[in-house]
């Protein structure tokens, strides 16, 4: 059978995965770290603890500002230092909680041992109840709270449960390290995640370029003997990832403009959130760490790190030789959908994946020059865009054809970027557009919605 992927777009970067054979290492604790209040999709949360407050790791020191929200938990046992603004990755002030580390005590009721537990239980409402207390959110990107995505609105069924094993971005391996290392908890938290949406077929999705971890997830399948979960092995592309071009992969069906995975009656959640939702179900273990990829060709020493949240990147990078000195940027994430990081300074965040660092001719940008109108960039557009359109249209701020034109609906994979001959930085102008079509998009829904509050009055 051949093997599947997306209907449209897509390139192809080299996969430069150098991080490949290195086993995930746990870092040591780091003296301090800073836990910010914003590292979900949807409201902050709100700090309950206050200098000076002792806490242990699991413990809550914050909670939910709203339904789209999650709980934060203290990745480390100590005593807090502050609550308050500290910049993060870009430098922006955002409310964190300083804790000084002070031995490693977990709370009480939290299994920390190896030991596999497979027997599921049977309440699907109290499934989704702990991966609400445990904080659990998409470790794919988008750290949506996990446990909306678990409670479709009424009227919409599921009938796959997908879960991403892709990691097509460049450079990243930790989701390859965690299929390899804790398949088997990938596993059951894969067949937790069937069971909650109603005992669904369950396809763990991973790309032809990681054979081993094929090999090893089909075993442990065929070991544990849950039938619900399969594997489908996809071809190398990028961003077959991304949720909806997963979803096209998969299922053979397109997620519409402004739709929702559950419209197709699909729900993707990522091989880490898969891990995470087993350690919260069977194991009463909150989202307090993650496993990072740090790596890059001038970086000394490649990694795969089980990171504690809040964990300084300067201290991650000290802790393997130091940041090198022909180091020109460093990247939250991979190169094509990651962040750049302006403060080193900034902690980690659930949704961390990795440390990337780019040396200055990898970096280095060619002279833009005029658009010679070749359709490269919408051959490549896997939304079915017209980036060339986009650009002109975001330039100059025609918001109303930007809409109309489906800005709104770009992921920011960088494909567009990634293809154009003259250089021209399409992801960058594209992404400002967007902010205007959807800045419209809400605007118009608030009015709409005080309009007819004032109707019922």
């Amino acid at each position: 059978m051949s093997k599947r992927s997306f209907a449209i777009g897509g390139v192809h970067p080299h996969d430069n995965k150098i991080a490949r054979d290195c086993r995930i290492e746990a870092l040591p604790l780091p003296p301090t770290v800073y836990l910010s209040v914003a590292q979900h999709i949807g409201a902050p949360s709100v700090p309950v603890v206050a200098p000076g407050d002792k806490v242990k790791v699991g413990q809550v020191i914050a909670e939910p500002g709203g339904f789209v929200s999650a709980y934060i938990h203290s990745s480390v046992s100590g005593t807090v230092k502050s609550v308050g603004p500290r910049a993060d990755l870009a430098g922006r002030p955002v409310t964190h909680i300083e804790i000084a580390v002070e031995g490693d005590e977990w709370l009480e009721g939290i299994d920390t041992t190896d030991t596999l537990v497979t027997e599921i239980p049977a309440d699907n409402k109290a499934i989704i109840e702990k991966v609400r207390q445990a904080g659990v959110v998409g470790l794919g990107g988008a750290t949506f709270p996990t446990h909306v995505k678990l409670s479709p609105p009424p009227g919409s069924k599921c009938e796959r449960v997908i879960i991403n094993g892709c990691e097509c971005e460049p450079y990243l391996t930790s989701d390859f390290r965690v299929l390899l290392e804790k398949g088997e908890q990938v596993v059951v938290g894969a067949a937790i995640l069937s069971q909650v949406m109603g005992n669904v077929p369950c396809t763990i999705a991973i790309e032809e370029n990681k054979p081993e971890a094929i090999a090893h997830i089909r075993e442990v399948i065929a070991k544990l003997g849950f039938g619900c979960v399969d594997v489908m092995e996809l071809k190398m592309r990028y961003p077959q990832g991304s949720e909806k071009q997963l979803i096209d992969a998969v299922m053979h069906r397109q997620v519409g403009s402004g739709g929702l995975p559950i419209s197709v009656g699909a729900v993707v959640q990522n091989v880490g959130t898969a891990l995470a939702v087993y350690d919260a179900v069977q194991k009463n273990k909150p989202l307090v760490d993650n496993v990072i990829t740090v790596t890059g060709e001038c970086f000394p020493k490649q990694a795969n790190l089980q990171v504690r949240v809040g964990t300084p990147f300067t201290y991650i990078a000290d802790c393997l030789g130091g940041v090198p000195a022909d180091a020109a940027k460093a990247i939250s994430g991979g190169p094509m959908m990651g962040k750049a990081i302006a403060n080193l300074e900034a902690s980690t965040v659930k949704g961390t994946s990795a440390l990337l660092f780019l040396s200055e001719k990898q970096t280095r940008r060619a002279p833009e020059t005029a658009c010679i109108r070749c359709g490269k960039c919408a051959d490549a557009c896997p939304m079915g865009l017209e980036p060339f359109l986009l650009q002109k249209l975001s330039r100059s701020q025609d918001v109303e054809a930007l809409e109309a034109n489906a800005a709104q609906d770009c992921i920011e994979c960088g494909c567009c970027l990634f293809s154009c001959p003259a250089h021209i930085p399409l992801l960058d102008i594209i992404r400002t557009g967007k902010g205007l079509a959807l800045g419209a998009i809400r605007a118009r829904a608030a009015a709409a919605k005080a309009a007819a509050e004032a109707a019922k009055k």
